[in-house]
């Protein structure tokens, strides 16, 4: 039986978690993730009307769930998002919200529109693909379309070690959506895989356009059908991202980088 993940209490976090991508990409919000104290829905709800698109932070209590409303529901018709406080993952996912609100949004009405069709106590394909991508979501821009061959193939060595030098010059860039990623990161010896959706970009190509592009496919369904659309990204083989990932045989027995399965294909990148 899988044990769910628990994060660290806030004040058994080492802080080398937060000098160490993803966690180090979030700076911008160092005062709610590193502070002593958690920050309340108050502070949450101050960022929030900085940001145009982004909802309501409220608290999770149960006179807010007698309500009787679905969570995704929720957000669409009252724009507020149940938040637990003192809880990591809640946390995150107001992080994201704050970030990227228009990608945010898209998977909110999608997941909307998918509740309505089946009924609360059924789940389509799409919103498996929709959930997976909310919870352990990736955006990578690739510059170089000669690194999509060895990343379809499972080839990890020759993705993360061989083309190293890609993930530092800017022919490659990953973008963490999902917050799930970002609260198994506070582990520091946690293996962290995202499941991505890829986007094919001029050199220079601006990493915004692409979560934008991103966006739009997501509502307009386009993507996100089904989960076997989302490409596996080991993020603890990027070079810098796991402490152990200059260990020799790092690429071929960390658990995370497996083989690819018999028969599985990947569907066309996007393209800016």
């Amino acid at each position: 039986m899988k044990t769910r993940f628990a994060a660290p209490p806030r004040a058994e976090i080492d802080p080398a978690v937060f000098a160490r991508p993803p966690l180090a990409h979030w700076s911008e919000f160092d005062e709610l993730l590193r502070g002593p104290e958690w920050p309340g829905i108050a502070a949450l709800a101050a960022r929030a009307t900085c940001v145009p698109g982004a909802p309501r932070f409220v608290a999770q209590t149960p006179a807010l769930l007698r309500d009787g409303l679905h969570y995704e529901d929720r957000i669409a018709v009252r724009g507020e998002i149940a938040t637990r406080e003192c809880n990591w993952h809640d946390l995150l996912n107001a992080l994201v919200w704050l970030r990227y609100p228009v990608l945010k949004r898209a998977l909110n009405a999608r997941q909307t529109a998918e509740i309505a069709a089946m009924g609360p106590k059924r789940r389509s394909r799409a919103q498996c693909a929709l959930t997976h991508f909310d919870e352990a979501g990736v955006v990578v821009v690739l510059r170089d379309y000669d690194l999509l061959a060895p990343w379809d193939a499972h080839e990890w060595t020759r993705l993360f070690r061989d083309d190293a030098a890609a993930w530092l010059d800017g022919r490659i860039d990953v973008a963490v959506f999902g917050h799930a990623l970002l609260e198994h990161a506070l582990k520091p010896h946690q293996l962290v895989v995202g499941k991505a959706i890829v986007v094919l970009a001029p050199p220079g190509a601006d990493l915004d356009a692409a979560i934008d592009r991103v966006a739009r496919s997501v509502g307009a369904g386009e993507i996100l059908l089904d989960p076997q659309e989302l490409r596996p990204l080991p993020l603890s083989g990027i070079p810098g991202w796991h402490a152990d990932s200059t260990a020799p045989d790092f690429y071929e027995s960390a658990p995370c980088f497996r083989p690819l399965r018999t028969g599985r294909r990947y569907p066309p990148a996007l393209r800016l």
